[in-house]
């Protein structure tokens, strides 16, 4: 069932860079927003102009308050989301007026800023930066989120740090970047842009939220010298509204305990804890049938929630979150709309079956607007490199037109969160 368009991820529609903005596309996507907002009046006017844009450049720009729904509907139609019961709450960061690569640093620190500045309440955001032009280079970020730790492959064999990045910290060392060696090394964060090429920045402490992990009961678990990072910010995957391409829009939401002691942690081709704390445990690791594989998880699973909820840092359990996402369905469905789903990544990576996303089928289908992580993106967020696609003729654009945009940063931000942003 791979190959059927809308099932998992394969979209429906491939994007090619020098596409124009489907009309069709951009149609849908107004009548959906004028229907949800009937405060912005009728859509035949906006039709209009938008067709004639269209025409013109082969794109369009949307308004702020278009590109914020957007967004957030993105969040509302990611199959592979189980917390999406929040999506209301996405704070959306206008930064299309963003071009140097240094501007868009800056923009993805305050990202982490804000999103952490409250560590019991972390918020979800996303900052949408210039959408891609037809037939133009646009700029992007290499990483695949904007916290992922170093990964050193070592003569003699083995990985210090997360093997899932060896090969990206070795294409950053090629560039010139020089890491610790240590197992929780933060990678700087490769910004491309069209007149720079890439540059690598390295994120400052404050804008890195971390925890130091513990146990409960086990006193021998802090000498591991393990933590993670408190805000996943997904970085490469392409937001796709209306039609127009945002290649660069990075999104973070909280995590779910499993992400981390299921998955981060354990997984045997990541940081492959599980054999160390069978060890320390004194579990009989002679056989599977002793399931000691599933007793180390689950202590390690309790040592990342007790450590996130004793630090103050928000993270949910799978428990919680699974009874949310129904609760999620439950309300799309009084709204009179359908939630698409992937149950693959919807049931959690560890006792699956005792959670009500379990016996449930789901609608698997590619609704828009979404995010979407394209070949090229994801080869450069795995292995720092990546084929370009090959180039179509480039659709008929003027030389230069003005585009007013809102302000990147409001100037009353401070009174949304609590406290004056830092940039």
């Amino acid at each position: 069932m791979r190959g059927i368009p809308g099932y998992r991820d394969t979209p429906t529609r491939p994007w090619h860079p020098d596409d124009p903005v489907d009309v069709a596309e951009a149609e849908n996507f107004l009548r959906l927003y004028h229907a949800e907002h009937p405060e912005a009046g009728p859509v035949e006017r906006r039709l209009r102009e938008v067709r004639a844009e269209i025409a013109a450049t082969g794109t369009y720009v949307h308004t702020g308050a278009e590109l914020t729904f957007g967004a957030k509907v993105a969040w509302r139609n990611a199959s592979r989301c189980i917390g999406r019961l929040y999506w209301h709450s996405l704070l959306v960061l206008d930064r299309r007026n963003a071009t140097t690569a240094e501007q868009i640093f800056g923009d993805l620190v305050t990202h982490l800023r804000v999103a952490g500045r409250r560590p019991g309440q972390i918020r979800p955001v996303i900052s949408v930066f210039r959408p891609a032009q037809p037939g133009r280079p646009h700029a992007r970020v290499w990483n695949e989120q904007l916290i992922r730790y170093a990964g050193y492959r070592q003569p003699a064999g083995g990985v210090i740090g997360d093997p899932r990045n060896a090969e990206f910290t070795a294409a950053m060392e090629q560039l010139g970047w020089r890491g610790k060696g240590e197992s929780f090394d933060v990678l700087p964060v490769a910004i491309e842009t069209p007149d720079e090429g890439v540059r690598l920045f390295d994120l400052p402490e404050d804008a890195v939220l971390e925890v130091a992990l513990d146990h409960p009961e086990y006193r021998w678990f802090s000498d591991l010298g393990l933590r993670w990072h408190a805000v996943p910010a997904i970085s490469n995957m392409r937001l796709s509204v209306g039609g127009v391409q945002y290649p660069l829009a990075p999104f973070n939401g909280w995590y779910m305990g499993t992400e981390i002691g299921a998955r981060n942690l354990a997984d045997p081709a990541r940081y492959d804890l599980l054999p160390i704390l069978a060890e320390e445990l004194g579990l009989d690791t002679s056989r599977d049938a002793t399931l000691w594989r599933d007793r180390a998880l689950v202590e390690l699973n309790r040592a990342v929630l007790w450590s996130f909820e004793r630090t103050g840092v928000k993270i949910t359990d799978h428990h919680t979150e699974a009874r949310r996402f129904v609760a999620h369905l439950e309300r799309e469905q009084r709204a009179g709309r359908r939630t698409p789903a992937d149950w693959t990544w919807i049931v959690p990576p560890m006792s699956g079956a005792t959670t009500p996303v379990f016996h449930r089928y789901y609608h698997e289908a590619d609704e828009r607007p979404n995010f979407y992580l394209d070949p090229v993106a994801r080869d450069l967020g795995r292995l720092g490199r990546a084929n370009e696609p090959p180039r179509r003729c480039p659709v008929r654009a003027p030389a230069h037109r003005t585009v007013v945009l809102r302000p990147p940063v409001p100037a009353d931000l401070d009174l949304l969160l609590g406290a004056p942003v830092r940039t």
